[in-house]
């Protein structure tokens, strides 16, 4: 690990000012940033300390909907009572992340920026018609969660940009929602697969994480389920027109197919009972 300098932000002018470097790292929960360092996969010139800045340790309700600023843990969304209460699709989607160490320090903003195709949270984000709200040197902006993810490892952030909080909009799903993970050895895993099912007052809204570049939503089942279709078998099968799943050390290809069915299945089933 080679020698890097320090700043800690206290405001998002000074963060702008600076990301656009050459080298330049954000330091918020620092779950995977620390990692990498030590494995070689990233050898910052400048770490930004983001932590202080008052808009990204927002965690607050008003007549807009729930806004999560990038600093605020996985562990305090949790337990935050608006989102246990009215969105416990989310809840459950960042208890699924890590273990109880890694949700005290790891952000939600952390959990997207990495674009991961296996993020926990951007499958309930999904169902949530959420919006993250971003800074840069050319001001701020909104994107919908499905326009913020654009390739594995690739976010819709232009350089110099940073996630300053994300937003749950109102109004609130009148419905349940869930969400279910599989994978090889229990949350402190990636996804095999994702699933995130949640009821609407405009229908049903399914998203699936880990078997396409992006997380997806189920459109197809959707619109089956949406439509009036009562078989939930024949409904979950349709998941398989809108994923593209991989081979790789976690599962197979086939596998995927098979859990996301399943997994999709589940949710329709438990959803629909209530």
């Amino acid at each position: 690990m080679r020698n890097f300098a320090y700043r800690k932000c206290t405001t998002l002018s000074e963060v702008t000012g600076l990301l656009g470097g050459e080298g330049v790292f954000l330091l918020a929960g620092g779950t995977d940033l620390l990692v990498g360092m030590r494995g070689g996969k990233y050898s910052p010139r400048l770490i930004l300390d983001i932590k202080s800045i008052p808009e990204l340790k927002v965690l607050r309700e008003d007549e807009a909907g729930i806004t999560i600023g990038a600093a605020v843990t996985l562990n305090q969304i949790e337990r935050f009572e608006p989102v246990a209460k009215n969105v416990p699709v989310l809840a459950k989607a960042c208890h699924h992340i890590g273990s109880f160490s890694i949700r005290n320090r790891g952000t939600l903003a952390g959990n997207i920026c990495n674009a991961s195709p296996a993020a926990d949270t951007a499958a309930a984000l999904y169902c949530l018609g959420a919006l993250v709200n971003i800074a840069g040197p050319g001001g701020e902006r909104s994107l919908a969660i499905e326009d913020f993810f654009v390739a594995p490892g690739k976010t819709a952030l232009n350089k110099g940009e940073l996630v300053v909080s994300v937003l749950i909009p109102k109004p609130y799903p009148a419905g349940k929602g869930i969400y279910y993970k599989a994978s090889r050895t229990g949350s402190v895993d990636l996804a095999t697969v994702g699933v995130a099912v949640q009821k609407r007052d405009d229908g049903i809204r399914i998203a699936v994480s880990a078997v396409a570049p992006t997380p997806v939503r189920a459109k197809a089942v959707e619109k089956a389920v949406n439509g009036g279709s009562t078989d939930w078998n024949a409904a979950a099968a349709l998941v398989k027109d809108d994923i593209i799943p991989i081979t790789d050390l976690r599962g197979s290809r086939e596998y995927r197919c098979h859990l996301a069915e399943v997994l999709v299945r589940r949710g329709l089933a438990e959803i629909m009972e209530v």
